[in-house]
């Protein structure tokens, strides 16, 4: 049995995903106010031209970091020690994402992402979300999409393959 369990941390540890990342609280709150007239904590894009795509996430602290797209949201997550090197996954709260169709946040640990569409974001290729997968799947016929992923499917790999 402990062989086994080591042998999942070190898999998980390998892969770069920590542990907390996938399965945090529930969300408790809400994004505070509109999209900021701050910068995109990853390319520093400024957020507020991009109100369709905004994704944020919220600290224990009450603070909360926002993206112009949740591709520099989970370039930001999957690799918070070079951009929040006082953070850790434990302190994360919420994760929200906008639904492409519904143009309202949803909760981005439950969200789907079609990879691979012919809808271009504020940076170019993006990760399109849903907070359904039926409306995934009918995106990613509509728009010629490659792949439905859940967030915890998200990987640098994936982040790679849209550049």
């Amino acid at each position: 049995m402990k062989i086994r369990l080591r042998c999942t941390l070190l898999a998980l540890l390998l892969t770069g995903l920590p542990l907390g990342l996938w399965a945090g609280p529930k969300p408790t709150q809400k994004a505070k106010g509109p999209v900021p007239k701050g910068n995109c904590a990853v390319c520093g894009m400024y957020v507020a031209n991009f109100p369709d795509w905004a994704a944020v996430i919220s600290f224990k602290d009450g603070a909360q970091a926002w993206f112009d797209g949740p591709k520099d949201l989970f370039t930001y997550l999957l690799d918070l020690k070079r951009y929040a090197a006082k953070r850790n996954v434990g302190d994360i709260t919420l994760i929200l994402v906008k639904d492409y169709y519904g143009l309202k946040h949803v909760d981005g640990r439950q969200a789907f992402f079609v990879i691979g569409s012919d809808v271009m974001g504020p940076m170019g290729r993006e990760l399109v979300p849903f907070g359904t997968e039926s409306a995934a799947r009918d995106f990613l016929r509509d728009h010629h999409g490659v792949r439905v992923l859940t967030f915890r499917e998200v990987t640098p790999d994936t982040l790679k393959s849209l550049e």
